[in-house]
């Protein structure tokens, strides 16, 4: 077998194997990224992974001043921060209108000083806007909210800034620790008060999949 032979016969393979122009090859799929924050981050989990087209979703701290924050400092209320869920998506097969939508009916916008039994700044609802089409379909959204309910909303609306992930044994809690979950969220009253706000439009996912 001559060397020419080879060398041809290994560009043929190589080039075989190789992916074809991309033009040819299908687009991956983009991922988008929502941040909100509803009070304790455990029950804000259950409601966005239950949604075709969410990827994912991850408890941590949003729109704070300290950098890499633990549980211990955001739940003082001494770093600026909210308990908040990140929710990673792909905006081919779910909107962000939709997330928002999810959102509302998944808190009390009523409320100023927290949400449901759990009290202070690190407990406000709050949407954490990417960009300004994020910041109009929330307002628009908040300004719905506020007819339906006939009251002003507390929630904020407020630019992203960095998220933190929160310590590993707060993520996918409702799935972990099924039972706790359950009996602090029935404890907190978190269904009731949703039941009352939204009747029949009310989430109240309490965390089975």
């Amino acid at each position: 077998m001559t060397n020419s032979f080879l060398v041809f016969a290994a560009g043929l393979a190589l080039a075989l194997a190789e992916p074809g122009p991309a033009q040819d090859r299908p687009a991956p799929a983009k991922t988008a990224r929502a941040v909100f924050a509803g009070g304790c981050f455990w029950c804000m989990e259950a409601p966005f992974d239950k949604l075709p087209g969410v990827s994912s979703s991850t408890s941590g701290y949003a729109g704070g001043q300290v950098r890499n924050p633990t549980y211990e400092q955001v739940s003082s209320g001494s770093t600026g921060h909210a308990e908040a869920v990140q929710v990673l998506y792909d905006p081919k097969r779910i909107t962000y209108a939709r997330l928002l939508d999810v959102f509302w009916h998944n808190i009390d916008p009523l409320d100023k000083n927290g949400q449901f039994c759990d009290k202070g700044s690190q407990y406000r609802s709050a949407i954490f806007y990417g960009n300004d089409e994020e910041r109009a379909q929330a307002e628009q959204s908040k300004q719905v909210v506020e007819q339906r309910l006939g009251r002003p909303v507390a929630t904020e609306i407020v630019p992203a800034g960095a998220f933190y992930p929160a310590e590993e044994y707060h993520q996918d809690f409702y799935r972990k620790n099924p039972g706790r979950y359950q009996s602090y969220r029935q404890g907190c009253g978190r269904d009731r008060r949703l039941k009352e706000l939204w009747g029949d439009e009310a989430s109240g996912h309490g965390g089975s999949r």
